[in-house]
């Protein structure tokens, strides 16, 4: 079954569903004025807009609305049929305080609770004008300080903006999202998620202010976003870092039409532990970003990871085009490349398809290596055309191609290091 075939499948029953829940949506709206919110950016709302969504909750559902002002809050947290709506010129903004973050499970490990979130719940959406900002400089300081903080299962954990764990039928629009202490955007285990219209910002580099990371969550659609931030642009995942697991993987993800500025690009791993596979990425614009495509993973955070395309993308002074490694955190191997055995987190990264590809003013045009144990198996270019300072570096790794053009300023334009099976046109 092709992947349009499997977006269609996939796609109209879900567009079903949230026009049957519109309905509930609609059923009332609670302004969170009339809760008792100030809006004057210095007294804390959260009372006040929990409240609003609670009653509305209780009701069946309905629309939470936000007007204009600046309303400062400690963590909320929706339920279903809850469409939180900010007009333009209303801002969510994280609380200053640290002590206004309770600790909380998050992903198997201890983490601190984002400042929107949702668990459990159906037919949700966060639409409007306003902004949800997670007033995130004094986190970001604090990482700065502490190494590994943020990491998961550290020890050291700062809060995301926004998750959605274990939710069905998701829908963020419209909104700007900015300044998150660390992650922004995160769909956890979660089914049918659409991200459309939005702005994600934070200032380079502002450390682990990935934008959109869909985390073993399945039916995935982010169009039209603006991303200029600290970190991934978008990161793929499934797992953490030495996951007894089982870990449930990330599949039929569609991202494009969208423009990435700063940021580390469009990513699938690090953390890959339950894999990921029918990943479309099309239409992206790169500019500034640290890389353009990047699959990542290596022996104690990888699995099956396949099925992927990456097509109609245009690349301005991205510095590494297109990297494929399974050597993360580094991209090419070390001197000691001796086999290892093959076990459950075992990266194997196959049927990667990059075509109509543009990038120019590339520090390297990058790198598709891959284990001894476990080679990338199965890259096709066409019509792919790089100029950066170097070339590609290929090594265990299976790669043919056709109208491929690498021009490189330094060396070899195609270099071939051990393992590697290349054929291009």
């Amino acid at each position: 079954m092709n992947l349009w075939k499997r977006r269609l499948i996939f796609e109209v029953p879900a567009v079903l569903l949230f026009i049957a829940g519109a309905g509930a949506l609609q059923a009332k709206t609670c302004d969170v004025r009339a809760f008792g919110a100030k809006g004057d950016g210095a007294t804390k709302d959260t009372a006040a807009i929990q409240s609003a969504i609670d009653a509305c909750a209780k009701k069946g559902g309905g629309t939470v609305h936000l007007t204009a002002g600046t309303y400062v809050s400690a963590p909320i947290v929706l339920k279903s049929n809850i469409t939180l709506q900010l007009d333009k010129g209303a801002t969510l903004l994280g609380s200053p305080n640290h002590d206004d973050y309770p600790p909380k499970t998050e992903f198997h490990v201890p983490d601190i609770q984002p400042l929107v979130g949702a668990e459990n719940a159906e037919n949700i959406a966060i639409t409007g004008e306003g902004t949800i900002d997670g007033n995130g400089q004094s986190w970001w300081d604090e990482a700065r300080r502490i190494r590994d903080h943020g990491v998961l299962g550290t020890g050291h954990p700062r809060p995301k903006l926004m998750i959605f764990d274990h939710c069905k039928h998701v829908r963020v629009e419209g909104i700007t999202v900015q300044n998150s202490p660390m992650w922004q955007l995160v769909p956890y285990y979660s089914d049918d998620v659409t991200i459309r219209n939005v702005r994600i910002l934070a200032p380079y580099p502002s450390p682990n202010t990935d934008a959109i990371d869909p985390f073993s969550s399945s039916n995935v659609l982010i169009e039209h976003v603006y991303s200029d931030v600290g970190d991934d642009n978008v990161a793929i995942k499934s797992g953490p870092i030495n996951s007894p697991g089982p870990d449930s993987p990330s599949t039929n993800i569609t991202i494009r039409d969208c423009t990435f500025m700063h940021g580390h690009g469009v990513s699938v791993g690090s953390e890959l532990s339950g894999g990921a596979a029918n990943i479309l990425a099309e239409r992206i614009h790169f500019e500034g970003t640290d890389n353009g495509i990047r699959v990542k993973a290596n022996r104690d955070r990888g699995h099956d990871v396949g099925h992927l395309v990456f097509r109609d993308l245009e690349m301005k002074d991205v510095a590494n085009a297109i990297i494929i490694s399974e050597y993360y955190p580094k991209v090419l191997p070390p001197a000691d490349t001796t086999p290892q055995p093959v076990g459950r987190l075992t990266p194997h990264f196959h049927d990667i398809t990059i075509e109509n590809v543009t990038a120019t003013g590339s520090a390297t045009a990058g790198a598709i290596v891959g284990l001894p144990e476990s080679p990338v198996d199965n890259v096709v270019l066409r019509n792919v055309k790089i100029s950066a300072k170097t070339g590609l570096t290929i090594g265990y790794a299976n790669v043919t191609g056709m109208n491929v053009s690498v021009q490189a300023e330094q060396g070899e334009p195609i270099m071939k290091e051990a393992g590697a099976q290349v054929e291009l046109k």
